[in-house]
């Protein structure tokens, strides 16, 4: 694999105090991606600070002074990488270290296959990542509601890790500043008749991220933000 095959892909990824994990996962995809777009969305926890350390890797930090939400984050380095003409692909990847660097370069590879959008899913041709009955029906209920309001034949509606061309990206404009926007961005498929597709990936409940109650925790907010947004 060459850093070439990448040269026109960006990675985006959010960032609200992952200090403890954050190193690695930067590590592993500038391995990989010459370009990573890193909004810090107001950490306290020095995130922003070990993002700067890998500037010389490609790395460019963009810093919200109050919390806005993952989507707000999402449209903040959006909008960046939008401002570079040679940019053709655009990766969503999670700070959290949950997400697996070779799945994020299987995203970007099937996007050359003509889809617009390709999206990671759990549920998909492999064994289901394992997580506990809660959060499994939490994401279950949301993905009904998903299927129902976009009519979008989708199996995991609210995985961050995702690829994008870049009419898909300019199309965005996401204004669901919390974890509504992953439902949002399947809206704007649908409006937008983008093509897509899904694509199998792992997700890694670490003990780092079990601590911080992420995954049923987010699978609640989730709902909320659907019920009210």
């Amino acid at each position: 694999m060459t850093a070439s095959e990448f040269d026109d892909v960006w990675v985006v990824v959010p960032v609200f105090n992952e200090a403890p994990v954050l190193e690695a996962v930067l590590d592993g995809l500038t391995a990989v991606f010459p370009w990573v777009c890193v909004v810090d969305d107001a950490s306290d926890d020095g995130s922003g600070g070990i993002a700067r350390c890998f500037a010389d890797r490609g790395v460019r930090l963009l810093t919200h002074p109050v919390n806005l939400g993952q989507g707000a984050a999402l449209q903040t380095g959006f909008e960046y990488v939008l401002g570079d003409p040679s940019m053709a692909r655009v990766v969503t990847f999670d700070a959290d270290g949950q997400h697996v660097v070779d799945d994020a370069v299987r995203l970007a590879r099937r996007l050359t296959a003509g889809f617009d959008v390709v999206l990671g899913s759990r549920f998909v041709a492999r064994k289901a990542s394992p997580m506990g009955w809660p959060k499994r029906s939490l994401l279950r209920l949301a993905v009904a509601y998903t299927r129902v309001s976009t009519r979008l034949k989708v199996s995991d509606t609210h995985n961050g890790l995702r690829a994008l061309n870049r009419q898909a990206v300019g199309l965005m404009n996401l204004t669901q500043s919390g974890m509504a926007h992953a439902t949002e961005i399947l809206e704007r498929i649908k409006q937008r008749g983008l093509r897509y597709t899904e694509e199998p990936v792992e997700i890694h409940y670490s003990a780092y991220s079990r601590a911080k109650g992420q995954p049923l925790l987010n699978a609640v907010n989730i709902l909320v933000d659907l019920l009210v947004k």
